[in-house]
């Protein structure tokens, strides 16, 4: 046998947790044909590189990501791939972009989706699932792509951004864009309870739609509707969602935020085991920083998102409507709303996001600092802010406390994923994620073991999502490999200087082939589209 690619004299991460061990690793049409330990005779190969006692290890599965459209504008993503990224899981927060068959609907939903997704010049050629997969494999990706459906997403297509509740016959239709979806190879079915339209949505609406998971075995991934004051209430319906339709769940973002809920990862981590005591699948993803980042538009209350956008925009005009938004905020008088600014206060809320003209200089300000340069209110600033820029303005909210960050970790049954937003002036988790954890909290402060933060970032994920091919260093495996050095690998992308690429990723590959070579991106487009 002569392989395509041997690497050779590596320090072998297998994704499976194991020590690691030296030996090289023979590639043959986009999988691993043979894996030798130490010195053993290697097989003939075409190429034949020498990784000189770098790691090598499984290439790194991202179980959250905001691609969904900029991967047909920017078909190597390097700011991913220069991370060691060689699968991305689309369809997060509720938001896919199939299926999609409503009479203008792909550039309403575009439109509503544009500050979280960003947006593509290109006509959307697709209905289904089926039909968007097809439609990146011809574009043509550095990376593998797989989609969840969206449960806004079918909630739109069936209701529009109505803010009611479905009828029998309009739930059946939805779960029924489920099913289809799934048939047609979605990983699984997320929510993003925060975010419109399926704020609106009751937990009968939710595990309607979650039960037709059942018969493929594939997680149920939700922004739950809370992760700060009605944390606990939110994490107690995700659960019982799982439990009564008897599928996984998946925890997507997994933090306590707000300074009331933080010091409590330890009871967030006990709930997590008691579910899976009770028997639930119940697994989480993280990303390594204390800021979060989303659309400002989240920070207001539920009812003023309701209907279309211009609908969304003319109650930010109305001053009866802002009274309002700040009662609302500052008296807490929604329960069960995650409010943001109430938990952190303005000055933990800053802009990152906004399009060129006379408000971009606003980024990386403070909301608080805003409003006190236009002596107004804090909520009129970001009224106004969402209005003059047609609602397309993202934020950092930093919410989170480091202790917890570690804690949340440590916990074996979280995986690490980025959640990236690209735009902008964007989280700098959108370039550092993975490299982060294995400098700073592997090598630096020794919070995890090399082996395990490898296992959180490759068979952990792939099994989450059912990739089964992916994930380990094995015979017959996928060849989606990623290389580093474990004395240099870090990030310095930081909030106030986040598009900064990594350091010590040496080289990715994907199906066999260099997407990163030497550290530099290679231009080579051999990801799939991925079907459950």
């Amino acid at each position: 046998m002569t392989a395509d690619v041997l690497l050779r004299n590596a320090r072998i991460v297998d994704g499976t947790g194991a020590p690691w061990f030296r030996g090289s690793v023979a590639l043959v049409d986009g999988r691993i044909e043979a894996v030798e330990r130490g010195s053993a005779a290697a097989p003939d190969a075409a190429e034949t590189v020498d990784l000189d006692g770098s790691v090598l290890a499984p290439g790194f599965v991202d179980l959250h990501v905001h691609s969904d459209l900029r991967l047909f504008e920017e078909s190597t993503l390097p700011a991913k791939v220069r991370q060691g990224v060689t699968t991305e899981v689309l369809g997060q927060d509720g938001f896919s972009m199939a299926p999609i068959y409503r009479e203008g609907g792909a550039t309403e939903w575009e439109e509503h989706l544009s500050a979280l997704n960003g947006t593509t010049g290109r006509e959307w050629t697709w209905g289904s699932v089926g039909d968007y997969l097809d439609a990146i494999e011809e574009s043509g990706t550095a990376q593998n792509f797989g989609t969840l459906v969206g449960h806004g997403t079918v909630r739109f297509e069936v209701l529009g951004l109505s803010e009611r509740a479905p009828d029998e016959s309009e739930l059946e239709a939805m779960a029924d864009l489920v099913t289809e979806a799934l048939d047609e190879g979605a990983l699984g079915f997320s929510t993003g309870l925060v975010y419109p339209p399926q704020v609106n949505s009751d937990t009968e609406e939710v595990r309607t739609l979650a039960e037709r998971l059942g018969p493929y075995g594939r997680p149920f991934v939700a922004h739950i509707r809370s992760e700060g004051a009605g944390i606990w209430e939110a994490l107690d319906e995700f659960a019982d969602v799982g439990a009564e339709a008897g599928v996984p769940v998946h925890l997507s973002h997994y933090k306590l935020s707000g300074h009331a809920q933080h010091g409590k990862a330890d009871r967030a981590n006990a709930f997590i085991e008691a579910c899976r005591e009770r028997g639930i699948d119940f697994t989480a993803e993280q990303y390594p920083y204390t800021a979060g980042n989303t659309v400002l538009s989240a920070v207001l209350p539920p009812w003023v998102h309701a209907g279309s956008r211009e609908e969304t925009m003319s109650r930010l005009r109305d001053e009866g409507a802002r009274e309002r938004i700040r009662r609302d905020i500052e008296e807490w008088r929604i329960d069960g709303w995650n409010n943001n600014a109430g938990a952190i206060g303005w000055e933990n809320v800053e802009v990152t996001d906004v399009a060129e003209g006379p408000n971009k200089g606003y980024e990386g300000m403070r909301v608080s600092e805003i409003a006190d340069e236009r002596d107004v209110h804090p909520v009129d600033t970001v009224c106004d802010l969402l209005v003059e820029e047609e609602m397309a303005v993202n934020m950092f909210v930093h919410a989170m406390s480091e202790a917890d960050v570690r804690a949340i970790m440590a916990n074996e049954r979280v995986a690490v994923a980025s959640d990236g937003l690209f735009g902008g002036r964007p989280h700098p988790r959108v370039y550092g994620t993975f490299p982060r954890v294995l400098g700073r909290y592997v090598r630096e402060e020794n919070l995890l073991t090399l082996e395990e933060a490898v296992r959180k970032m490759t068979s952990l994920p792939a099994r989450i999502v059912g990739l089964e091919s992916k994930g380990l260093v094995r015979e017959g495996m996928d060849a989606d490999m990623t290389v580093f050095d474990p004395l240099v690998v870090g990030s310095d992308a930081d909030y106030d200087d986040p598009a900064r690429y990594p350091r010590g990723i040496e080289h990715v590959l994907v199906d066999g082939e260099f997407v990163i070579r030497d550290g530099s991106v290679t231009g080579e487009t051999p990801g799939t589209a991925l079907r459950a």
